[in-house]
Parts: structure tokens; sequence; C-alpha cells
């Protein structure tokens, strides 16, 4: 069993990263931009990145 979480920590290490990157960058600006329900959903839900790229791609508010 042990051997088995060791050959998982170089899968898993890149795959944390990753999200908390994403994650931090979409809290800030979700945050910034007073979007509380977005804020929420990205701070519960761990989507490897995905919902927070998907925010910062399209549903944060532009600066105009």
């Amino acid at each position: 069993m042990d051997l088995n979480l060791l050959t998982l920590i170089p899968i898993l290490l890149p795959l944390i990263l990753w999200e908390a990157v994403w994650k931090g960058i979409a809290l800030w600006k979700s945050g910034r931009n007073k979007q509380l329900a977005w804020f929420v959903c990205i701070f519960i839900f761990n989507t490897a990145g995905i919902l927070p790229i998907l925010y910062i791609m399209f549903f944060q508010k532009k600066k105009k």
C-alpha cells in the first residue's frame, strides 16, 4: 500500500500546484469584483483548475 502512494506523488504534486495557482488567481479576481457566488463556488469545489479557468476566461467582470 505504501508503495502505491509513493508512485502517485509525482502525479499529484503538479496537479495540486496547478489547482492552487488557478484557484488563487480566480479567488482574487472574484473577490475584487465582488462576485460572491463565484468566490464561494471556486473556494468550495476542487475541479483541477477547470472552474477557475472558466471564470477567468468567460465570467469575470471586464474593466471598461
